[in-house]
């Protein structure tokens, strides 16, 4: 049986799982990042490293550079072209290890595993989460880009919304990213200083604004439908670009469901003039917060960098795997 490690690194969370070419995930674990990231990604490893594994697959927040096997997650400053490949080869004994963006692998779990649609040929795959991500599958290979960060929708520039003061500096360096409106974290920082004030007990967090936005708290509401009309730029802009069939949105912050795809349905509806990105529909992924893990696995089991592209075509259980 062939099986692999499949590893999750995100800007709050860890997640490793075991998955077999079937797609069964054997084992599962998650654990916070913490104050040493490094520490946690071992103990993680170490744990789930069963006998008989063949390789590893990794979906990391980015930038990420696959070609030196390092990254540079923006809400991780501990890791600055960390050396991840190496270092998770390293803790499994010099076994192979793929690295991709955590979006990227997001939406290839999505097209593997998940409830793409027989006719989706375009995929975009998008996390909402501490940070914003994006990734593009095309005719079931995942496109990287020369330098493995296509997708980044997190990091192109917000439009001007109505109310806003100027565009905010976003942790990359940047000025006025997406990221910067519609991450949970940007969304509760807004929320916060407009006067939202979080039920007795509950966080200061996108989950705790998405239950007040259910509750009807207009400034929780406001900072929802402020994040969809940034993020509803954004996918429109990448539809008009890459002519995508299907976004599948998926992270922390997509639990919030209806709260959060409700004003973006109908943001992306407001926004789509020509036909063409009419056709556009955005569905949550259908494996919630394992669809990053099934991607990684793909990975692992046929690394993009080892196929030609009639060797990956179809990414699917009932071809390919």
């Amino acid at each position: 049986m062939t099986a692999v490690l499949a590893l999750d690194i995100g800007g709050t969370t860890f997640a490793a799982a075991v998955v077999d070419a079937t797609g069964a995930v054997l084992a599962r674990r998650e654990l916070p990042v913490g104050p040493d990231p490094t520490a946690t990604l071992g103990v993680l490893v170490r744990e789930l490293a069963v006998p008989g594994l063949t390789g590893a697959g990794i979906g990391s927040a980015g930038p990420v550079d696959p070609v030196r096997g390092t990254v540079s997650p923006v809400n991780i400053p501990a890791w600055r072209g960390f050396p991840l490949t190496a270092t998770v080869s390293g803790l499994l004994g010099g076994l192979p290890v793929a690295l991709a963006g955590d979006a990227q692998c997001m939406a290839l779990g999505e097209w593997w595993r998940g409830a793409r649609g027989e006719d989706t040929r375009v995929l975009l795959g998008v996390v909402v989460s501490t940070g914003v991500g994006g990734g593009l599958v095309v005719d079931g290979v995942p496109y990287l880009g020369p330098t493995g960060n296509a997708g980044h929708i997190g990091h192109m520039p917000s439009p001007a919304l109505p109310g806003d003061a100027g565009a905010e500096p976003c942790p990359c360096g940047g000025t006025g990213c997406v990221e910067t409106i519609a991450s949970g974290t940007s969304m509760a920082r807004w929320a916060l200083a407009g006067g939202w004030r979080p039920a007795p007990g509950a966080g200061r967090d996108a989950r705790a604004l998405a239950a007040s936005a259910r509750a009807g708290d207009p400034v929780a509401v406001a900072a929802f439908d402020r994040a969809a009309r940034a993020l509803a730029g954004a996918l429109l802009s990448a539809a008009a670009l890459c002519d995508v069939d299907r976004v599948v949105i998926g992270g922390g912050v997509a639990a919030a469901g209806e709260t959060l795809l409700g004003p973006l349905r109908r943001a992306v509806a407001a926004g789509a003039g020509m036909g063409f990105l009419r056709r556009l529909t955005v569905e949550p992924t259908a494996l919630g917060r394992d669809a990053g893990l099934y991607g990684a696995a793909a990975l692992a089991l046929h690394p993009p960098a080892a196929l030609t592209r009639e060797e990956s075509l179809p990414l699917h259980p009932l071809d390919a795997f």
